[in-house]
């Protein structure tokens, strides 16, 4: 057993100064507000322990990719390692739209992955998407959705496909979220062309997440309000939001919180493999990303091309606009609700021991996954 005491501790979703908690087995024993009950076997009076971050969108870090193949997979252990070290203690590994063999052969290699605990599960985000839309996605491979090629997928997953994102416009669109939805897949409108009506239309359905919120997305227009407005006003919509400052104004992320409540806002990096490496050339699946005083663009246009930015700055970026306990919650519960993990997200007791501790300035000083310490500690 170890006890942990902090100058501040979010547990619960409640600011505790100072705070404790106690893990015991790979999970959280108990834990409160003030002195802990025996002296602390690691005692960060100056520091701030939060939930381990649950990054439910990226693709990669540390110049490796959740895209590479299965005989690529020490890449995909590298990007998890690179986030980990970052706060972020749950991963949903997210690919990119690729031809039918490849898309197969990477959900292979990460259901393998989930299956060794090194990310949560998968999310697709493609290639049922809107060309309209495409964004960073190789409009050459996007695609209708198929039911043949669905089965085939979620056959290929095993059962680590957690999320999908789609066009809810597309031809076949319906019959599709209604066949991930009965497979237990969490179904996310995202790059999509699609009007107020059209979304509605998929929430009903069963579609519970919205894709980086205004990204990908027609912009919110008062005769002609589009996806975005269809999923910040349902109450079962968790929305997700790129908060590094480059895809959303930090005045528009303080807005959606406001507006929709730090229970249906999940911040995401949306990083790829350029998080943490400078600028420089590199690869989105097919798609070739050139990255320039830390902006990811398509080459050769204007089109943002994923993220640099890791979850710690997520963090510090949503708390220094709402403070300690709505980025804790955008930041960990949120997504982990939204995603239906369970034991996850929070610091209370019977959860997984995954937390972060946060210096002074909210840089990671330590991080534990399931009551073992990873860095620091």
């Amino acid at each position: 057993m170890v006890v942990i005491a902090a100058g501040a501790m979010v547990l619960d979703g409640q600011v505790a100064r100072p705070g404790w908690l106690e893990t015991d087995g790979g999970r959280i024993l108990a834990c409160g507000a003030g002195a802990p009950p025996r002296p602390a076997d690691a005692d960060f009076r100056d520091g701030t322990v939060v939930p381990g971050f649950v990054d439910m969108h990226v693709h990669g870090g540390g110049g490796a990719s959740y895209t590479d193949g299965p005989t690529d997979s020490g890449g995909i252990a590298g990007a998890a390692d690179f986030h980990l070290r970052h706060g972020t203690t749950t991963t949903l590994a997210s690919l990119v739209t690729a031809s039918p063999a490849e898309l197969l052969a990477r959900v292979r290699a990460l259901a393998e992955a989930t299956d060794h605990g090194t990310v949560v599960g998968i999310h697709l985000e493609g290639p049922w998407l809107s060309r309209a839309r495409c964004g960073a996605h190789d409009p050459a491979q996007l695609r209708d959705p198929d039911p043949a090629e669905i089965d085939a997928v979620l056959d290929a997953g095993a059962g680590a496909i957690r999320m999908v994102t789609l066009a809810p416009e597309l031809p076949g669109a319906e019959a599709a979220i209604q066949r991930l939805v009965d497979a237990g897949v969490v179904v996310a409108v995202g790059h999509t062309d699609a009007g107020y009506e059209q979304t509605e239309r998929a929430i009903a359905l069963g579609a519970t997440v919205g894709t980086h919120l205004f990204n990908a997305m027609p912009p919110l227009h008062h005769r002609d309000p589009g996806p975005a407005l269809a999923l910040l006003r349902h109450p079962g919509v968790t929305v997700e939001l790129i908060a590094d400052g480059v895809h959303v104004h930090p005045a528009v992320v303080q807005a959606v919180i406001e507006a929709a409540g730090p229970h249906r806002v999940a911040v995401i990096t949306d990083a790829t493999a350029a998080a943490g490496r400078g600028d420089g050339t590199f690869r989105l699946g097919a798609v070739t990303v050139d990255v320039v005083s830390g902006v990811a663009r398509v080459r050769g246009t204007s089109t943002i091309a994923g993220s640099t930015a890791t979850m710690d700055q997520i963090f510090r970026t949503v708390h220094a606009g709402a403070g300690l306990a709505v980025a804790a919650q955008t930041t960990s519960a949120t997504p982990a609700r939204a995603l239906g993990l369970e034991r996850v997200g929070s610091l209370r007791a019977g959860y997984q021991a995954n937390l972060v501790v946060l210096d002074g300035d909210l840089r990671v000083a330590a991080v534990m996954t399931a009551g073992r310490w990873r860095l620091g500690g």
